[in-house]
């Protein structure tokens, strides 16, 4: 026999009004007393009720879930991004849909898009971190709630992003104040805009300390490609200090110092991004900076509900600031 929860007449009747005043402290309507309102959450806290999302959405026309769309992809930050998202649209009373994609191409988040407004999500959430995704963003409805993270600034989409070239400009500048001369790069792929900003806040560092920025050394976000650079790196007994787009190029880097009988940080000093979960475990523990994903999670769910709630868009920003993490990774160069 199924069980059934409590009902909505159930908590009417503990609170004392009208199943139809309940309806409304529900769907957040503003002609309810603030101690009624009151009234009405503490039965629902006590009965557990909880309510009936499909009835819901015949009342508002809208579901209690959020569309994301999201390249498949195990890399930290992205795959950091979609936990918070789903754990911050929880606390809100929304389910999550997730829609995975193989590229972050118009053909792709529109396809995306199109099964999200199938099923009547509320609004949407795309995480959009490199340049192909911007046409297909710019060309969706115009009147679906929408929000960007990590997308491109120069477009009119509402975006909430880590600010990286802050956190860029911080890495940097830890390693320039320690002592070193100048601070080489390894970056991240060019088509993506964390990478892009990150490149920008290492060279206006540098800049701003009357130093040329040496080569840029290109990587693809793995320790593979870190690796390969850190070979190379080893090499060149002018290099004393490393800032690398993201704590697993680091980890590769930090590999073929080692090989190289290179010592970290006695010889050279290395900096990530991302403070990864074994970030602290690296040897020695790695020195980065840390994006507060919780953060972009809460003002992008709160942007779209905004959105939701006012049913209009606009091209709204909110850019969130990182955090310096030190650890055992840098220290003063090594006395020539």
């Amino acid at each position: 026999m199924a069980v059934h929860g409590p009902a909505m007449t159930d908590v009417a009747r503990l609170a004392g009004v009208s199943h139809q005043t309940v309806s409304r402290v529900l769907n957040g309507h503003p002609n309810v007393r603030e101690q009624t309102r009151l009234r009405v959450r503490a039965a629902i806290a006590e009965l557990g009720y909880r309510p009936n999302g499909a009835a819901r959405a015949l009342v508002t026309g809208r579901s209690q879930v959020i569309g994301v769309v999201a390249q498949n992809t195990t890399l930290y930050g992205p795959a950091s991004l979609l936990a918070a998202l789903e754990q911050t649209a929880a606390e809100e009373g929304f389910a999550v849909s997730v829609g995975s994609v193989r590229d972050l191409d118009y053909r792709s988040i529109s396809a995306a898009v199109e099964r999200h407004l199938s099923h009547r999500v509320a609004g949407i959430v795309v995480i959009a971190p490199v340049e192909s995704a911007g046409e297909a963003l710019e060309r969706l409805p115009k009147d679906v709630p929408l929000v960007t993270v990590d997308g491109d600034p120069r477009r009119p989409v509402p975006l909430v992003t880590v600010d990286q070239v802050a956190g860029a400009r911080a890495a940097t500048q830890h390693l320039l104040d320690a002592g070193h001369r100048t601070v080489w790069h390894v970056s991240g792929p060019s088509d993506w805009f964390d990478s892009v900003g990150r490149i920008e806040g290492w060279r206006e560092a540098l800049l701003a300390a009357g130093v040329d920025p040496p080569p840029l050394m290109q990587g693809d976000w793995s320790a593979a490609s870190g690796y390969r650079c850190g070979q190379l790196l080893a090499r060149m007994p002018e290099v004393t200090a490393v800032f690398t787009a993201n704590d697993h190029l680091a980890l590769g880097v930090l590999r073929a110092l080692h090989e190289f009988g290179r010592r970290v940080p006695a010889e050279i000093s290395v900096v990530g991004f991302d403070d990864v979960p074994e970030a602290a475990y690296f040897i020695p523990p790695l020195t980065t900076v840390r994006p507060d994903f919780d953060a972009v999670a809460r003002a992008s769910i709160q942007l779209l509900l905004a959105q939701i709630e006012s049913g209009t868009g606009g091209a709204l920003r909110q850019t969130i600031a990182p955090t310096l993490v030190a650890r055992d990774s840098v220290a003063e160069p090594p006395r020539r």
